[in-house]
Parts: structure tokens; C-alpha cells; sequence
């Protein structure tokens, strides 16, 4: 059952000014939005954290070099020490939901050991920790201007870089977010 005015599959642009250092100019992806509150992956916020760290602390023996440099993300504030990976769809991974029809997040391990061995999916990010909302709160903080909303593009996911994340996606909205007030108002 589709939840009304759920912001799933949409990215949310923290407006300049954004008090809550764990998201000030960060770009969130929106898994999951339900009555019960949401889940979203920071998708711009690269920790000093490659793959290959991250694979010797899960005890995962040679990974493709490949694998080993993809960057980890700061998923966001909470639970930090689970990972979540977002990927194009493909596989057969035991904890999977789809975000869209071209981004699915997974929360088993299987997937980390796939894009290790250099059989997992083409287009991935993987991040440590995740933004939460309980009920009303995302509703309440989209109503108080804190965040900007646009649907989620694969390309802005997966393939434009980490730095350009924030202003491309306010480009998007056909706004220069580097010209925008840090102060919010209401018309």
C-alpha cells in the first residue's frame, strides 16, 4: 500500500544552512517512507574508509583491486556500524528492496562479498550508517524548508562525483544552490 506524500525514491537537498552538522549540504536518498517514519543513505558524505578497510575488518580475504578502492559513504548518524549498500538491480541477495526500478538497497553481507569477488553489481555505493525519521518528523522538517526534494536519478547516485552531489541535484530543481539564502521563510 502506497503511503500518501511518501518521499521514497526521492533525494533530499539539506538547504544551505542546514543546523544538524550530519547533514549540512548533503544530498539523502529515501529508501523507505511510511507512516512509521523513513530511511534514507547520505549519498555524498565519503568516509577515509575504502572497500578494501572495511573487507579486512569483515575478515574477507583478496578482494579485486577494483573492489578495494570504491570509497564508503557516511551513510548518517545512526546505527554507523551496519552497512547498507545501494546498487543497480541484479543478483540474488538475501536482504533486498527496491528503491526504484533502477536502485535497490541491500542489507546483507552476500552483496560486499560479490562486489569483493568482482561479480556484484556494475554501479554501487556502500555506507556505513543511515539518516532515520520517525513518524511525522521528515513530514514536519519538509514543512519547516529544511530540505529540498527531487525524484532519484540513477546518474546522480552512482555516477556524479561525491563533491558535485549537492549543487547538481538543486540544478536540477533549475536552482544555483550556492545563491540560496540560509535563512527559510514561508509564502
Amino acid at each position: 500500500m502506497d503511503f500518501e506524500g511518501s518521499l521514497s525514491n526521492q533525494l533530499l537537498i539539506a538547504m544551505p544552512g542546514m543546523s544538524d552538522p550530519n547533514f549540512n549540504s548533503t544530498v539523502t536518498l529515501i529508501c523507505e517512507h511510511n507512516a512509521d517514519g523513513a530511511l534514507g543513505i547520505v549519498i555524498n558524505r565519503p568516509l577515509s574508509l575504502n572497500l578494501g578497510g572495511l573487507l579486512a575488518q569483515l575478515d574477507v580475504r583478496n578482494p579485486s583491486p577494483e573492489a578495494a578502492m570504491i570509497p564508503v559513504m557516511n551513510g548518517g548518524p545512526v546505527a554507523r556500524e551496519r552497512g547498507f549498500v545501494l546498487h543497480e538491480p541484479g543478483g540474488a541477495f538475501e536482504s533486498s528492496v527496491g528503491v526504484s526500478g533502477d536502485i535497490q538497497l541491500t542489507l546483507s553481507r552476500d552483496v560486499l562479498d560479490a562486489i569483493a569477488a568482482g561479480r556484484g553489481p556494475m554501479k554501487s555505493l556502500v555506507a556505513l550508517g543511515y539518516a532515520g525519521w520517525d513518524a511525522g518528523q521528515l513530514e514536519s522538517e519538509m514543512l519547516e524548508n529544511t530540505w529540498l526534494s527531487v525524484p532519484a536519478s540513477r546518474e546522480l547516485v552512482f555516477d556524479v562525483p561525491f563533491a558535485d552531489r549537492w549543487s547538481h541535484a538543486a540544478r536540477t530543481l533549475g536552482i544555483d544552490i550556492s545563491r540560496v539564502s540560509t535563512h527559510a521563510g514561508h509564502a
